[in-house]
């Protein structure tokens, strides 16, 4: 692989996971109570508890956005 496929590579990535991580956070805040009853039912999670557990996630997979995607691809442009 060259230079410029890993940065390709990682900076389509880096586009890709934000777009998820925006259009979820989009989904969770804005229908949230459709989405918590439908995943208090499903995981048997009270509905008090999930805003955090929603919170939590969102700021794990923001972390290894960055950590796998954003800062490769950083790295490799400054290269």
């Amino acid at each position: 692989m060259t230079h410029d496929m890993l940065t390709s590579f990682f900076g389509w990535m880096s586009v890709i996971h934000i777009g998820v991580l925006l259009a979820a956070s989009l989904a969770i805040f804005g229908m949230q109570g459709k989405v918590a009853a439908i995943h208090a039912r499903l995981t048997g999670v009270s509905h008090d508890r999930l805003p955090a557990l929603y919170f939590q996630w969102l700021g794990t997979y923001k972390l290894l956005i960055f950590v796998f995607a954003l800062v490769p691809w950083i790295a490799l442009k400054l290269l």
